[in-house]
């Protein structure tokens, strides 16, 4: 069975309520219909280190996420606009995966090559579409493969204070970008996980 994580990137820490939570959940159901299991982080609730290293030492928790980052097949990026970017939560977090890029397994591929990452952006303004192309360059090159439709996002009015989890009901749009963006990374990890990428020429 296919194992899936959500990060979650809000500022906002446990219990506090997160839209960013919600729509991770979401994609995390959507997958659940394709036999695939799931768990979320809130990452605020880590005191996960600055830096480009695996572990930073003195109290770092960013090793115990990178342990589930490493036995999951799809990643969930959420992150929430402010400011018309990505939080600084979730630039952190790529901030720690450069790290992966040193990496690779027993045959030489990157240790990210094999698994599959997808986007969800939630926030009051615009952004979405900026920040999905953002995670997708940083995500994939650090060796995450991005599934066709591979983002979910929803932008609320600018100025206003509805957030996503304060709506009545999940905006059809979004419903269906989710059952897409499931399907395809349940089929695409499917198939890395059958058919790996090739490891590099031995010299």
């Amino acid at each position: 069975m296919l194992r899936a994580l959500a990060l979650n990137c809000t500022l906002k820490p446990s219990p506090g309520e997160s839209s960013g939570q919600l729509m991770a959940q979401q994609v995390l159901d959507a997958l659940a219909e394709h036999d695939v299991t799931g768990e979320q982080l809130r990452v605020v609730d880590f005191d996960v280190r600055p830096g480009v290293e695996t572990d930073m030492g003195d109290g770092d928790e960013w090793p115990r996420i990178r342990e589930k980052v490493l036995a999951a097949d799809i990643l969930v990026f959420a992150t929430p606009t402010w400011m018309g970017n990505m939080s600084s939560v979730a630039q952190r977090v790529l901030e720690r995966l450069d790290a992966e890029l040193s990496e690779t397994d027993d045959e030489g591929r990157a240790i990210l090559a094999g698994k599959v990452a997808v986007a969800v952006v939630v926030g009051n303004e615009d952004g979405a579409h900026a920040i999905t192309a953002a995670l997708y360059q940083a995500l994939g090159d650090v060796g995450f493969t991005i599934p066709s439709q591979g983002g979910v996002y929803w932008n609320g009015e600018a100025m206003h204070t509805t957030d996503y989890k304060d709506l009545p009901e999940t905006p059809e749009e979004v419903a269906t970008a989710t059952a897409t963006l499931a399907r395809n990374a349940a089929h695409l990890a499917t198939l890395l996980r059958e058919r790996p990428y090739p490891p590099p020429p031995q010299e």
